[in-house]
């Protein structure tokens, strides 16, 4: 039986779950050392990018959860909330990881090759709009269209978006949080209507500035290519990234003997919406690919050109059977989203998807061929990303472990959300 004292119990990271996080972090620094130190500088860069822009839509989604939640007024996740909030109190620490990933991929600098294939010093990320000379007519390393996209496109002004980006995002997921734990101290609806304020003018900055924000991190990695579809894909890809997570650590925490108010009518709704996001996110990642193919401008088609060679074309369709195929076919049915341990096992495998997703997006602009399709993932790859899991596990836990309650007490659908049920 849920009680007040129910809400009381506050979450202690520790035990295996502390260690674990730990171990992997150990594992992420061992991975990444054998990336720099056995030549393979360029692709440790590549998977360092991967990983903290993966890192960071997600902790971006639990400000969209967040906001979503009030501003749509929806009970049923009231008693969840706190752990979307933990996510948005992880963005600060994701984002200083990825600017910093950012900014050593632009001012660390190799020998490479430019555009026509002639030897130049170029850095790791975003070489094909950093190199010098890249927009004076006349020098070796001259293109034409990457100087007329100069303006926004430059170096200076392409960190600053970056930063102001991250910062307005952390500084409203702090004070989507402030006033949710302000309402369980004093309750009333003050800060309730305070959060719906909050919500609206995130949502309505994200809507506009996230588009900037894709372009930037990761369409920028291809300069001449662009696609209007992308941040929009990217966002869906990010919310339903952001829903998994949440319900792999909404299980975690049941299982572990916290939130007893998260019932089979909780996941079920959780899977529903997993469901429908992923196939939305199939659509817009067809569409984009159909008017591209269709359009056969070589600016466009380039993209999908890089990503039907033989060393990446496997992963391409495979991506399409995990993030597609899986949630259609085991969340199709009422019942399968009503199982603890499929909706877990599904929830992992799509994570692996999300992933791969985002290392479609990057790998073959910013890294390209290397080798068979099978070693295209390899070491470097798995130790990374599993370094980035354990940071996220420790992030999110100690963010957990601050809140004096796992659920907002007198949130005023709080009750609506304990009984929730699914007809």
């Amino acid at each position: 039986m849920i009680t007040s004292s129910s809400f009381d119990k506050r979450f202690e990271f520790k035990g295996k779950a502390k260690i674990w996080s730990i171990v992997l972090i150990g594992v992420g620094i061992l991975g990444v050392s054998y990336g720099f130190l056995t030549g393979n500088e360029e692709r440790t860069f590549s998977n360092l990018l991967l990983n903290a822009y993966y890192f960071v839509c997600i902790c971006l989604c639990g400000i969209c959860i967040t906001a979503i939640s009030y501003v749509a007024k929806a009970g049923w996740s009231a008693s969840i909330l706190r752990i979307p909030q933990a996510l948005a109190k992880s963005l600060p620490v994701a984002g200083v990881v990825l600017f910093i990933v950012i900014c050593s991929g632009i001012y660390f600098t190799h020998a490479g090759q430019n555009e026509e294939g002639k030897q130049t010093v170029v850095s790791y990320l975003y070489k094909g709009w950093t190199l010098k000379g890249v927009t004076i007519p006349g020098n070796p390393n001259y293109n034409s269209v990457i100087a007329k996209k100069s303006g926004y496109l430059n170096i200076p002004f392409f960190l600053i978006r970056i930063f102001l980006c991250l910062t307005v995002y952390s500084l409203i997921g702090r004070r989507l949080r402030k006033q949710s734990i302000n309402e369980d101290l004093i309750g009333g609806t003050t800060n309730y209507k305070k959060s719906f304020s909050t919500s609206a003018a995130f949502l309505a900055i994200f809507m506009f500035t996230v588009p900037l924000f894709v372009f930037d991190v990761i369409m920028s990695l291809e300069p001449e290519w662009f696609s209007t579809l992308f941040a929009w894909y990217n966002v869906l890809g990010l919310l339903v990234s952001g829903f998994i997570v949440v319900s792999l650590i909404a299980i975690y925490l049941k299982e572990a003997g916290y939130m007893e108010w998260f019932t089979v009518e909780h996941l079920h709704t959780l899977g529903v919406i997993v469901f429908g996001f992923s196939i939305f996110w199939c659509y817009l990642w067809f569409e984009q690919f159909l008017l591209q193919y269709y359009a056969n401008l070589p600016e466009e088609a380039i993209y999908f050109h890089r990503r039907w060679q033989p060393e990446f074309k496997f992963w391409f369709w495979i991506n399409m059977v995990i993030n597609f195929c899986a949630p259609l076919f085991v969340f199709m049915s009422r019942d399968s989203k009503r199982k603890w341990k499929l909706m877990k096992v599904t929830c992992f495998v799509l994570v692996f998807g999300h992933w791969l997703d985002k290392w479609q997006m990057i790998i073959p602009g910013s890294l390209g061929r290397q080798g068979h399709w099978y070693d295209q993932i390899g070491i470097v790859e798995i130790s990374t990303f599993a370094g980035f899991a354990g940071i996220f596990i420790y992030s999110v836990c100690t963010a957990l472990s601050s809140f004096t309650s796992l659920a907002p007490k007198n949130h005023p659908f709080l009750q609506e959300s304990l009984h929730h049920h699914v007809a």
